[in-house]
């Protein structure tokens, strides 16, 4: 599969000849980030309605109390059963935020994982940090962001910094008159992130992968490596 434009000549009708257009990387990643945040709540509902069933149901194989006393206790259980629905309890801020994450950013790792796996598998394998980083910054940004990363620096201390000042998945986001364009832009990263983490980890190296805009439609990426233990 190539995200380049084919140039001619080629084989239209060749089984093995597989094109896909630059634009669906950017159709998903518009969709991805609200899917995500729509099945993170989707699955908490769930798991809340099924915690409250199975409260239900322990509370019906309670022994049955006679007189008065017995009703008063049935009619208090029924009221906070019927208080404790699916909806009395929503994800918070935080919550949402590492759901969506863990999310955005697992499903990116395994296209990196992929995509370096398909693209490098003609490369000698890499023995220095540094050089695996590169290919990051010239290769893999070309394939999936059609441009290199502007600006690469490191301590020499297994931390990097690239830098993109004009990060393609953030282009075409409009300024939010609020101020808010930036924050609203943050889980649009996390995806790449993994798919950073997952091409790292196809080299052979693991790491730790964060990603912040302070203006868009830059984006800065740092990447810690883990040393390995010996």
């Amino acid at each position: 599969m190539s995200f380049d434009q084919p140039m001619p000549p080629f084989n239209a009708s060749d089984p093995n000849a597989t094109f896909l257009s630059t634009s669906c990387l950017d159709f998903l990643l518009i969709e991805l980030v609200p899917m995500t945040y729509r099945v993170a709540n989707e699955l908490d509902a769930a798991s809340s309605s099924t915690a409250d069933l199975n409260n239900s149901g322990n509370g019906a194989l309670e022994p049955r109390s006679n007189g008065a006393g017995g009703a008063e206790t049935a009619s208090n259980a029924a009221t906070a059963t019927g208080t404790a629905g699916p909806s009395s309890r929503r994800l918070d801020e935080d919550e949402e935020r590492d759901a969506v994450f863990f999310r955005l950013e697992g499903l990116g790792y395994r296209v990196g994982l992929g995509l370096v796996e398909r693209f490098s598998r003609d490369r000698p394998r890499f023995n220095d940090t540094l050089d695996a980083i590169k290919f990051v910054c010239k290769d893999l940004w070309m394939l999936v962001f059609k441009k290199q990363v502007d600006n690469l620096k490191t301590n020499h201390r297994g931390v990097y910094v690239l830098t993109d000042n004009a990060f393609r998945p953030l282009s075409r986001m409009s300024a939010d008159p609020g101020g808010q364009a930036v924050a609203r832009a943050q889980p649009f990263l996390w995806f790449p992130c993994g798919i950073v983490r997952g091409a790292l980890a196809a080299m052979g190296i693991a790491a730790t992968v964060q990603a912040e805009s302070s203006e868009l439609p830059g984006a800065v990426f740092q990447i810690k490596t883990v040393p390995i233990k010996q």
